[in-house]
């Protein structure tokens, strides 16, 4: 099972990625450095199937959450370099979470359950409708507010279901 781990931050490089030495797929992968306030830095490969949350563009500058498997192998490099599942710009009024949720909606971290309304959008990552109850799955949700409960409760905008 996927734990998904966000890290926040700025990106402050961008770079294509080699995968092999054929360069087949030589300009498809990315290699995106980010930085955090507290000058920890991380280096996300972006693959062609690596999803952005509303097909944004980044670029150096930006503020962005990356999300990766945190129970994935990873190279003992320094700086950490993680596969980035999920990539989100950071903007006022919206918040991303990318988790696993049971069939009370509620994230495996017990921290956000989702209760969906009449106007909460249902996708897929190719923007296809999902038509079932997107319960025991891994999904990424975006949102506004929330209350202060425990755990945290809000209607969702949209729900990707990650298949």
């Amino acid at each position: 099972m996927k734990k998904f781990q966000p890290f926040y931050g700025m990106i402050t490089m961008i770079n294509d990625f080699l995968i092999d030495e054929s360069g087949e797929g030589a300009g498809c992968y990315k290699l995106i450095s980010v930085e955090n306030r507290y000058g920890t830095l991380v280096n996300f490969v972006v693959e062609p199937n690596t999803y952005f949350v509303d097909h944004v563009m980044v670029s150096l500058g930006d503020m962005v959450t990356g999300f990766y498997d945190a129970n994935a192998a990873v190279p003992l490099i320094f700086p950490p370099q993680f596969r980035a599942i999920v990539m989100a710009i950071d903007t006022l009024y919206q918040n991303v979470k990318v988790d696993n949720f049971n069939d009370q909606m509620v994230s495996s971290d017990n921290a956000l359950k989702l209760n969906i309304g009449p106007f909460t959008q249902i996708v897929l990552e190719n923007g296809q409708s999902f038509t079932r109850y997107p319960a025991n799955r891994d999904l990424i949700v975006i949102y506004g507010a929330t209350t202060r409960s425990i755990p945290a409760q809000t209607t969702p905008y949209k729900i990707v279901v990650m298949c």
